[in-house]
C-alpha cells in the first residue's frame, strides 16, 4: 500500500442501523470486508483512510475535519460528514457520544470503555442513545492485537476486527488490518468503533493529541 490510487464511490450519507442479528441471517448474506489504514491521504496529517474490497475508498479520516477539541469526523469518499465521535465531557471514563452527520444535541450511541478490577476481554459498551430497554453492543479481544468482535445485544457477532497480510503472507502490521462487517450491521458505525478503541487503545498518540486547533 505504499502507492494508493482509490476510485471514488457513492456517499455512505445513511444513518446508522442498529443490528439485530439471527445465525440464519448471517448466514444468508457475505459481510463486507474493508482495509483500513491507520494513516491520512493528505500529507502530514493523522487520520484514517479504509478501502472496499475492489480498492475504493469508503471511508477518511483526515485532522483538519475538526474544529473542536474532542471530536473526529468520519467522512465518506467525497469529504462529507457521516459520523462524528465526540468525547463525553466531565465523564469519570472513557465516554464517547456518536452524532449522525454533524449534528450536536442527538447523539446516536453512546460508547464507554469497560473498567473491572480483574482482567477481562471485554473493551467496550455501545449503548443506543434511543434504546428503551437497555439494549447493549459488546466490544471484546485485544485492539493492540488487531483481534477484536463487536457483539449485538444477543450476543452474535456483528463485525470483527482482524490482521491483514499481503498476498505473500507477509504481516502489514498493526497499520493496516481487516474491518469484517456483516450485512445487518452498519459499516459506518463499526468503523466508529474502530475510531473510538484507537483512541483508547491505540498505540502512540492519540489522533486528538497531535492535531492542532
Amino acid at each position: 500500500m505504499t502507492k494508493v490510487h482509490p476510485n471514488v464511490v457513492a456517499p455512505a450519507n445513511e444513518m446508522p442501523r442498529l443490528a439485530n442479528a439471527t445465525i440464519a441471517d448471517q448466514q444468508q448474506h457475505e459481510p463486507e470486508v474493508l482495509t483500513v489504514w491507520r494513516k491520512s491521504l493528505l500529507f502530514n496529517c493523522n487520520g484514517f483512510t479504509v478501502f472496499d474490497s475492489k480498492g475504493n475508498l469508503v471511508f477518511r479520516v483526515d485532522n483538519y475535519a475538526s474544529e473542536h477539541r474532542g471530536e473526529i469526523v468520519l467522512m465518506d469518499s467525497c469529504g462529507n460528514s457521516v459520523l462524528t465521535i465526540r468525547r463525553k465531557k466531565l465523564s469519570l471514563s472513557d465516554q464517547w457520544l456518536i452524532y449522525n452527520g454533524e449534528e450536536s444535541t442527538r447523539p446516536l450511541f453512546s460508547i464507554k470503555k469497560h473498567v473491572a478490577l480483574r482482567p477481562t476481554k471485554t473493551l467496550l459498551y455501545m449503548t443506543p442513545s434511543s434504546s428503551a430497554n437497555g439494549s447493549i453492543y459488546r466490544v471484546a479481544g485485544s485492539y493492540h492485537h488487531r483481534n477484536c468482535t463487536i457483539y449485538n445485544p444477543q450476543g452474535y457477532a456483528v463485525a470483527e476486527i482482524r490482521q491483514k497480510e499481503s498476498k505473500t503472507g507477509v504481516s502489514l502490521g498493526n497499520d493496516v488490518f481487516r474491518l469484517v462487517v456483516q450485512s445487518e450491521f452498519d459499516k459506518c458505525l463499526a468503523m466508529a468503533v474502530v475510531i473510538v478503541l484507537d483512541q483508547i487503545f491505540g498505540p502512540g498518540p492519540s489522533l486528538l493529541r497531535n492535531w492542532s486547533f
